[in-house]
């Protein structure tokens, strides 16, 4: 697969700003601060990084109609949550201290669509996209089927407790370990027999 720079940094972004967010949580409250700031730019950059993965992985599948919109998802939600670590960032810089950031946040969240678009339903499609894309890669046989689970295991941690991010992104990172040998999309897959 290209990209193989994406596929290690993308989860150790992750794996940063998991442990800048337990750093940024140990004296009770998280934000404003250098913790909170670096730890979200990590993870903007990892969601940055997850593009080409993304594009990539529909490469691999070649081009499929599920594959695309696949691709059209993870896009979106992407884009949902870079909204959300954008605003958590802006909301840090402006904000004297946690009580004041949770005032700002209020006020975001109250416009029409922002909390269901940025903060629920949008990002979420990120996640699933991230699933689709490796039960697709297993079910064409490209990946073993462990990845998916790893991948599912990863996602299903962060939502259990966040404080275990840093587990999840390590898991993120051994399910891209198959895909760093891999050059061929399936669409060019000649049968034997052919």
């Amino acid at each position: 697969m290209k990209n193989r720079t994406a596929l290690i940094a993308a989860p150790l972004l992750v794996l940063a700003y998991g442990v800048l967010r337990i750093v940024d949580g140990l004296d009770g409250v998280r934000g404003p601060g250098l913790a909170w700031t670096v730890g979200h730019l990590a993870f903007l950059g990892a969601l940055t990084l997850f593009v080409p993965i993304f594009w990539e992985m529909r490469r691999m599948l070649g081009r499929s109609a599920v594959a695309t919109t696949t691709l059209v998802a993870g896009i979106v939600g992407i884009g949902c949550a870079a909204a959300q670590f954008t605003i958590d960032i802006i909301v840090g810089f402006l904000a004297a201290d946690h009580d004041a950031m949770s005032s700002m946040f209020e006020q975001v969240q109250a416009v029409p669509g922002v909390s269901l678009a940025v903060y629920s339903v949008g990002p979420i499609l990120f996640y699933i996209a991230q699933l689709a894309f490796a039960a697709l890669l297993a079910g064409h046989r490209m990946v073993k089927v462990w990845v998916p689970v790893a991948v599912l295991a990863e996602i299903v941690l962060s939502v259990i407790d966040k404080n275990l991010i840093p587990v999840g992104a390590v898991l993120l990172l051994v399910s891209f370990l198959p895909l760093m040998g891999r050059r061929t999309p399936m669409a060019r897959h000649t049968p034997a027999h052919a």
